[in-house]
């Protein structure tokens, strides 16, 4: 008995110490780093294992523990294509706020809401697309081109703006760093040069761009991502750029990324990417899936949205690639893994409630970003605020009027309610009759215009909700008609349909408020004399329709301001496929455009005094304050954006006036603020021809400041750089 029971007591403690053993494989021990546990588990992988690992959709590997996990998510502006989400205003209109600290709120709110959603998720044992830790967001291409269709993903055409608000998303996103696990993930993407056509992405190529151009537009976001906010992932693009693919670009991705920058995580592709490098739709750059696979993962790639790196173990047998080259792109992979802790049997960030998804906190987080991204571009006569005690009769007519998927964007989540401007304007003025009248559809002439301008015809004011739509401009899209080409644009005019509804409604005497819908910039020229006031809504998110009716009732004193130029016509444009700066954007165009960048009206005014400069001129590692005295001469509140540019004198060739710093600011009817703007050498970075590089050129510079980029409404002082 006694010795029966000794056998039994060492019999249990050997398992126990079986099981310990198992439990506690240095790859298993969350008391590692995750290099030394990423160093562990790689050689106890087979080749085919690995390859498997390296593609987005990665399947269990149950003799080693390994979940499945599928790498593709997303959250541009919330959790996306995933159920129950917060759905904030699209990534321009966002821009549009020029608040990077209420960005990075946001998304915050965002990385909540992702992380209870893949917990949630991982219940199942697995992580499925659009379910993961790995967000492909956000987007820091530069939206060179209105034409663009997904250019409304962008914070805008500056370099500047774009890369603020782009580290505001990544810090956001990927929580603190003192944290045990990352929260999340951020993906900058996409790298690099990237800004359209949709229609011939697979096989464009950016063959030739000045060194200036590349440097000075192209790349500075990117470089922020990768240097300030320590972004996990790059995506690289789809379209070639000096005969290359982008994600075979041995100076996008080893030169530039890699060696100059230091960046240490992962470049995925783009989806489908690879398969671009030899398809017959594509690049035809390799010959097959291997060639294409191994070239992919020797030039950085190291993970694929595809299937294409399936074939890797072949290309090693081809003598295409070496294992150990492999293993250089899947460490990576490994490590990130770990980082996110979704490696291990308890999930991280596990305090995180459910009750966040959606929540009274977030859905109001979504209202102040609609009514900050809302710019007032034309008030004539002042006739916003519209006067709620005078009011008796309301028409709301239009194609967007009460289209709450519209609001949505592209990318995008499922909120609980989404409040069309319809709903707003109705919950606003219970006290009015409020009548709605599609008037007409976004192109189609299919609608008794006529009729529908009768039954307005005794309104006190009719709100005009126009524009065009998510469904008509995109990412390579199935649209081909008049203005629309796969997702672009072929022209950036208002549809005539639309005009011409406008025009009637003007004829008629009424008095027109155009709220316009869109991602982009819209040729409004003719409106600008059909309408009274004119109001960019962008796709605002489920809260759009009360923060229009806000704005519209002045309730909200509107403060958005333009992320791009706005120009009179295409006539303004360069060649869409040519990716050279000249004539483009604020920075480098010549001729009046519509609305300038920075542009947005307010229903108070502001001065500006003589900013003073804490000192004449800046050296290496040095700092100078700008303080700025900015007055509210009006009889209301109001948030005023101080935008700051930088020209270097004497250089013809460079940008006009550059975005160098911008702060928003509450300042009350009456009173002065001292805007106080930190600037250090970084900020004085000029393109050096002699170089080919950005760095602080010794010499003269003037800062240019002011509530726009309009030069007639800038202010300047000289200083210099030593």
């Amino acid at each position: 008995m006694k010795k029966s029971l000794i056998l039994s007591l060492l019999g249990i403690s050997l398992l126990g110490s079986l099981v310990a053993c198992k439990r506690t494989l240095p790859y298993q021990d969350p008391s590692l780093s995750a290099e030394q546990r990423a160093d562990d588990l790689l050689p106890r992988l087979t080749l085919e294992e690995k390859a498997s690992l390296m593609q987005n959709n990665s399947p269990a590997i149950p003799r080693l523990g390994i979940k499945a996990y599928n790498w593709w998510n997303e959250a541009l502006h919330g959790v996306a294509r995933s159920g129950l989400a917060t759905v904030f205003p699209q990534a321009i209109g966002m821009g549009a706020s020029f608040d990077d600290a209420l960005l990075y709120d946001v998304f915050t709110a965002v990385s909540d809401e992702a992380r209870v959603k893949s917990r949630v998720y991982g219940e199942s044992g697995e992580l499925k697309q659009y379910q993961g830790l790995t967000f492909w967001t956000p987007n820091i291409n530069i939206f060179r081109d209105p034409r663009w269709g997904r250019g409304q993903e962008t914070y805008g055409e500056d370099p500047y703006l774009t890369g603020q608000m782009g580290m505001a998303v990544i810090h956001g996103l990927q929580g603190p760093d003192t944290a045990k696990y990352d929260k999340l993930h951020a993906c900058a993407k996409h790298f690099a040069v990237h800004s359209g056509p949709e229609w011939n992405r697979h096989k464009f190529d950016v063959e030739s761009l000045a060194p200036r151009d590349l440097w000075e537009t192209y790349l500075p976001a990117f470089k922020d991502a990768v240097q300030k906010a320590n972004v996990r992932e790059v995506m690289c693009a789809y379209q070639r750029f000096e005969g290359e693919p982008c994600c075979d670009s041995e100076k996008l991705l080893t030169q530039i990324l890699r060696q100059e920058w230091g960046y240490q995580g992962i470049v995925v592709s783009d989806c489908g990417a690879i398969s671009d490098f030899y398809q017959s739709h594509g690049h035809l750059t390799s010959p097959d899936q291997a060639h294409a696979a191994s070239s992919g993962v020797l030039s950085g790639t190291d993970l694929e949205c595809g299937s294409e790196y399936s074939s890797l173990a072949d290309a090693v047998k081809q003598g295409l690639i070496e294992e150990k080259q492999i293993d250089v792109s899947l460490r990576r992979l490994l490590i990130d893994r770990f980082r996110l802790g979704e490696m291990d049997a308890k999930p991280a960030w596990e305090e995180i409630p459910e009750s966040v998804l959606n929540s009274a906190e977030h859905q109001a987080l979504a209202l102040r970003m609609a009514r900050e991204s809302i710019v007032l571009l034309q008030n004539k006569g002042g006739l916003l605020p519209l006067d709620k005690a005078t009011l008796k009769k309301v028409a709301v007519v239009g194609p967007n009027a009460n289209d709450s998927v519209m609001q949505w964007a592209n990318y995008n989540g499922f909120p609980s309610h989404t409040v069309t401007l319809l709903e707003g304007i109705q919950a606003a003025l219970p006290q009015c009759e409020v009548i709605y009248e599609r008037g007409c559809d976004l192109t189609a002439d299919t609608l008794d215009t006529a009729a529908a301008i009768a039954r307005v015809k005794d309104a006190d004011i009719v709100i005009f909700a126009g524009g065009i739509s998510p469904k008509l401009e995109g990412e390579e899209m199935p649209v081909s008609i008049p203005g629309f080409k796969g997702g672009d644009r072929t022209d950036i005019e208002l549809p005539s349909v639309q005009r011409t509804f406008l025009q009637q409604l003007r004829t008629a005497g009424k008095k027109v408020v155009y709220v316009n819908f869109s991602g982009s910039a819209i040729g409004l020229v003719p409106e600008t004399g059909s309408c009274d006031a004119i109001l960019q809504a962008w796709y605002p998110g489920q809260a759009g329709g009360t923060a229009i009716a806000d704005v519209l009732l002045g309730e909200y004193n509107p403060a958005g301001r333009l992320p791009v130029t706005f120009y009179q016509s295409v006539a303004q444009l360069p060649d869409y496929e040519d990716y050279a700066m000249k004539g483009r954007t604020y920075r480098y165009l010549t001729q009046k455009p519509l609305f300038p960048f920075g542009h947005g009206l307010s229903y108070t005014t502001f001065g500006y005094g003589d900013a003073r400069l804490s000192k004449a001129s800046i050296a290496k590692n040095e700092t100078l304050t700008l303080t700025i005295p900015v007055t509210n001469t009006g009889s209301r509140d109001g948030d005023e954006v101080v935008q700051v540019y930088l020209k270097r004198t004497g250089d013809g060739e460079g940008p006009q006036r550059t975005l160098r710093a911008f702060k928003r600011v509450s300042i009350p009817a009456g009173q002065t603020v001292e805007v106080a703007l930190s600037l250090n050498t970084e900020n004085f970075e000029w393109f050096d021809t002699a170089s080919n590089t950005m760095r602080p050129i010794p010499g003269g510079y003037e800062l240019l400041y002011g509530g726009s980029s309009d030069a007639g409404q800038l202010k300047t002082v000289e200083v210099s750089v030593l």
